[in-house]
């Protein structure tokens, strides 16, 4: 398999008030492309920070990071999917959906063949001239999938996507994410809080320590795929389920010890 992300010795420090603090220290990580990885730990390990180091929306403080383009040049390298519906108030949801290939150049017909591919792949049809204040969050952040995925980026980075969400809409996204993997085989980067979500989605399950985060361990998820929500009814999620949180719990009520 061809690698597609490469992370060695990477470190994040910020300066702060109280001096120099490390977010992410000494972190490596390989990914094959078209695999789904997930990203677990404690709230403050420097989950989110590794990702927008990842999206270029932070620069490392030291270390290598490194995707691997494909063979089409034009294709942009990443994607990002935020937990708070990152989507323009004052464009419809088929403009919002089309906005990244707007800023490549696309011409008006083309972008909007392609958003209305993907705004319909994610239910939203009827939708499509509504603005973001007429749809629930739900529907936002389907807007937000679509518009990651309508650019076609080599690689998908969400940070915490259904985390705002009500439980039986996140159970809905979680199976429209299957879905949507299955179809494209993106390498996808999630993270998430959610062991149950992590082990549902996953390939592999990189679970990193309290801060400063760096990895723990990675888990490799063997469930048979295709997958959906009856998959979390087999003693194999139950199972793998269970370990995660074995390891999980140590960090974090260390990282809850360093707030006190």
């Amino acid at each position: 398999m061809t690698t597609k992300i490469f992370i060695e010795g990477l470190w994040k420090t910020f300066d702060t008030p109280r001096g120099k603090v490390d977010a992410v220290k000494d972190f490596n990580l390989t990914v094959e492309e078209g695999k789904f990885i997930s990203i677990v730990g404690p709230s403050g390990c420097g989950k989110s920070t590794l990702l927008r180091i990842l999206a270029g929306l932070l620069p490392p403080t030291q270390g290598t990071v490194k995707i691997t383009p494909g063979k089409d040049p034009s294709k942009p390298l990443n994607s990002v999917v935020f937990q708070e519906y990152a989507i323009f108030p004052w464009k419809t949801v088929l403009d919002n959906v089309a906005f990244g290939l707007e800023m490549r150049g696309f011409s008006t017909s083309v972008r909007y063949e392609k958003a209305k591919h993907w705004i319909d792949a994610v239910g939203l049809n009827k939708f499509v001239t509504y603005y973001p204040h007429q749809i629930s969050g739900g529907m936002k952040q389907r807007v937000s999938i679509a518009r990651a995925l309508a650019n076609d980026p080599e690689v998908l980075l969400m940070d915490e996507p259904l985390g705002a969400l009500d439980a039986q809409t996140r159970n809905v996204l979680q199976e429209l994410i299957l879905q949507i993997w299955e179809s494209t085989k993106k390498t996808v980067i999630y993270i998430t809080h959610s062991i149950d979500e992590a082990v549902l989605l996953s390939d592999q399950i990189v679970l990193m320590t309290a801060h400063p985060g760096t990895k723990k361990v990675v888990y490799d998820v063997d469930i048979s795929r295709p997958r959906g929500l009856e998959t979390k009814g087999t003693a194999e999620y139950a199972k793998l389920s269970y370990l995660v949180w074995e390891s999980l719990r140590d960090e974090v009520v260390a990282a809850m010890e360093e707030q006190r």
